[in-house]
């Protein structure tokens, strides 16, 4: 398990670039990022209203994600160098492709 300051820093350098990653989707897609204390909400107003939020979860060394009524749950793979969830293999980015797509109706790449 990776010490707490090395998760506060991975997970602070994803959560930025996420962050940008989405708001320059949420302009071409229409849907808001609103981010602040360490967690990232994406809300949706069409085609129907939905709120996505990505948080880190510390005590665990886990980002977590809840999207479309489901939980995601990523740890760190060194390997990877990546949040990625265990049992699916997805990494951060391939999780919110795959959720904003199915949100929006239309494919999405993060």
């Amino acid at each position: 398990m990776l010490e707490e300051k090395d998760f506060q820093r991975k997970a602070d350098a994803a959560f930025e670039d996420l962050k940008k990653r989405l708001l320059t989707l949420g302009d071409a897609h229409g849907f808001d990022v609103e981010g602040q204390a360490g967690k990232l909400e994406v809300i949706f107003e069409e085609p129907e209203e939905a709120k996505f939020v990505i948080s880190p979860n510390t005590p665990v060394r886990e980002i977590w994600i809840s999207a479309l009524s489901t939980s995601f749950k990523l740890g760190w793979s060194q390997t990877r160098n990546a949040f990625v969830q265990e049992k699916s293999g997805e990494d951060l980015y391939a999780i919110m492709s795959r959720v904003i797509s199915q949100q929006l109706g239309a494919e999405v790449k993060v």
